[in-house]
């Protein structure tokens, strides 16, 4: 079948006849006729068939009538990492260069105010991360009240990275009249609750079974001891025609010192993860698709949705936790119909993981030797619990070699000071060392007087503190001792046969003052 079999505009054939496509994958080939009669569409496909073009172009289609209002989006497109959010902005300039489609791209990392403008101008296509998204919405810089079609790419990342309640909060704010496509490679039972939440009546699409790598990738495991995946990487780039490569590590600080370590040993290396700045993320990209970076070492979050033309080889220095991400990671080879090659370094303690993957892909990952390194084999789980095996003798190793370099330095310091000391000094002071003085002869222990111990001394010496709490409890003690002494249990009433002296001496009267001459002439004419 032919892409002009499918129902698409004449200026969207163009766009395709122009990039140089003639016939679509089995996703767009399924999924494009339905979306162009508006049905809400729940696609399932593996990574690197065309997803993204299968709701890219019958959008461009839907979208060409019509006008966007201010901060009013006509469509919305949600994807979970801002490199995929920007390569489908691409696929609309690219598809959609004969249509005059506005278009605005949201994601973190980069100013508001460039993305404000545009929002206020109005735009046909609004691509967004969830988070950025809620954020403008909070500010009342956009609605959403006016969406036509709603997009949810790649759901089972969306889920993995927690953004479902953020989806389901702005599915609230959307009309309830809207055209909804939900792409997804996996679809696990979390999904299909989504979708049948999001979608109404929908055709499912479903060109692949899940999470199954592309067979146009050859698929190989190198089992070595952790300490030697370094070696065993620096070889395998060293043997195989690398034209370019996605290096894929599971911690974000283990990119940084893995791509150092390349570049150390003469590779071309870039680094690529989410706690870069955006600025800094996307010129890593560009260098990397122009070719001017041969290697990028990355986290997973280029494993989904980054299609870089021509990628030769894949290499994961770690093996995935997941094993869905094992299919996502080599998928980014091997695409459009294109061969691939995909490596995997693992160490004794991997098996669990390793098992999970050759579950879930259905066939076990051939295993290949590293010339000059000792192979390995995996441990059993109890064992790779208690952290057997080539990881603690590779550590403690190193805690050696590295104590080693960090005698040597100080003790070479300590001669180089001494020679400068003595260089220091005077020449006529200075003796050979068999003339000098003999030291003094050391008295016998038994004549030598015994050294007073540090607490005995301190126990002589006054201190304040413990002055006053002594005397506070002497004086308590005389109180209570007193007390004692002054009990009797004869009883006492009144003041007995004593009578104080106080109340035996006279008290004098005081004078009365003598009244006013108003007051006595006042009371007479009264009497």
């Amino acid at each position: 079948m032919l892409f002009s079999e499918l129902g698409l505009g004449p200026d969207v054939l163009r766009a395709i006849e122009d990039k140089g496509y003639t016939q679509p994958t089995p996703i767009q080939e399924q999924a494009i006729p339905w979306v162009l009669q508006g049905r809400d569409v729940l696609g399932c496909a593996q990574t690197g068939t065309g997803k993204t073009a299968s709701f890219t172009l019958p959008m461009i289609d839907i979208l060409a009538s019509g006008r966007a209002r201010a901060r009013m989006p006509r469509s919305l497109i949600l994807e979970p990492t801002r490199e995929l959010a920007a390569q489908v902005a691409e696929s609309f300039e690219t598809y959609g260069k004969h249509h005059k489609l506005s278009m605005a791209l949201l994601i973190g990392g980069e100013t508001f105010t460039e993305q404000v403008k545009r929002l206020d101008r109005g735009v046909d296509v609004l691509i967004a991360t969830p988070g950025r998204l809620i954020d403008l919405f909070e500010r009342g810089n956009i609605m959403l009240n006016d969406i036509k079609v709603f997009v949810i790419d790649e759901a089972d990342r969306m889920l993995d990275m927690g953004f479902i309640p953020d989806i389901e909060r702005i599915v609230s704010k959307l009309p309830r009249m809207r055209q909804t496509l939900f792409f997804s490679a996996t679809m696990p039972p979390e999904i299909r609750r989504l979708a049948d939440a999001f979608l109404m009546n929908p055709k499912e699409v479903t060109v692949a079974p899940p999470a199954s790598p592309s067979e146009t990738v050859t698929q190989a495991m190198a089992l070595v001891h952790e300490e030697d995946k370094r070696k065993a990487l620096r070889h395998l780039l060293r043997t195989e025609d690398v034209k370019n490569a996605f290096i894929f590590c599971n911690r974000k600080r283990d990119v940084a010192i893995l791509q150092k370590s390349l570049e150390s040993h003469g590779f071309n290396a870039g680094a690529l993860h989410g706690d870069m700045v955006q600025s800094k993320r996307t010129e890593t990209l560009e260098a990397f698709k122009k070719g001017e970076i041969t290697l990028l070492v990355c986290s997973d979050v280029a494993a989904r949705g980054l299609d870089v033309q021509g990628l030769s080889h894949v290499f994961n220095f770690d093996v995935p936790v997941s094993a869905e991400d094992y299919v996502h990671r080599i998928g980014r080879t091997g695409r459009a119909g294109k061969t691939g090659r995909a490596f995997t370094l693992a160490s004794p303690l991997d098996g669990k993981q390793v098992a999970a993957i050759s579950r879930l892909i259905k066939r076990e990952i051939p295993l290949i030797a590293i010339d000059g390194l000792e192979s390995a084999e995996f441990l059993s789980e109890d064992e790779a619990r208690r952290g057997r095996g080539g990881r603690g003798r590779g550590k403690e190793r190193d805690r050696e070699r590295d104590r080693e370099r960090d005698k040597a330095p100080r003790e070479r310091g300590e001669r180089e000071e001494k020679a400068a000391r003595e260089e220091r000094a005077p020449r006529e002071e200075r003796q050979p060392r068999e003339e000098r003085q003999p030291r003094e002869e050391r008295q016998p222990r038994e004549e030598r007087q015994p050294r007073e111990s540090i607490a005995a001394a301190e126990s002589r010496r006054p201190d304040p503190r413990r002055e006053r709490d002594r005397d506070r409890d002497r004086d308590r003690g005389d109180r209570r001792r007193r007390r004692d002494e002054d009990e009797d249990d004869t009883p006492v009433i009144g003041f007995g046969d004593h009578m104080p002296a106080f109340m035996l001496r006279s008290a004098r009267r005081p004078m009365a003052a003598e009244p006013a001459a108003e007051t006595i002439e006042q009371s007479s004419q009264e009497g």
